[in-house]
């Protein structure tokens, strides 16, 4: 299993707001699953990223185009080397 890093653009339309709701219950059950890592949506731009776990690129886009708002994406998917966070780090302790 590789982690890939997913860049998308958009364009806000009323079509896509509508979708809204259900896209974020898909998104939600892929976290749930382990398959998305991390979603983040840019507050200034119409743009998005999302780093997931997969085997290769194709079973990314295969994954992906189940979104109700994946056809109005501009996707680019790149294998990442090194992907580290706080996700990966042990709990900060807190003595009592």
């Amino acid at each position: 299993m590789h982690k890939y890093q997913v860049i998308f653009q958009f364009e806000l339309d009323e079509e896509l707001l509508s979708k809204v709701p259900q896209h974020r219950n898909f998104i939600g059950e892929l976290i749930q699953k382990g398959i998305i890592d991390s979603y983040a949506i840019s507050a200034e731009s119409t743009q998005g990223w999302i780093v997931m776990n997969a085997n290769n690129k194709k079973e990314v886009l295969h994954t992906l185009e189940k979104s109700p708002i994946y056809h109005k994406w501009v996707v680019e998917v790149e294998q990442l080397v090194i992907y580290d966070s706080q996700l990966y780090r042990f709990p900060k302790l807190v003595m009592n």
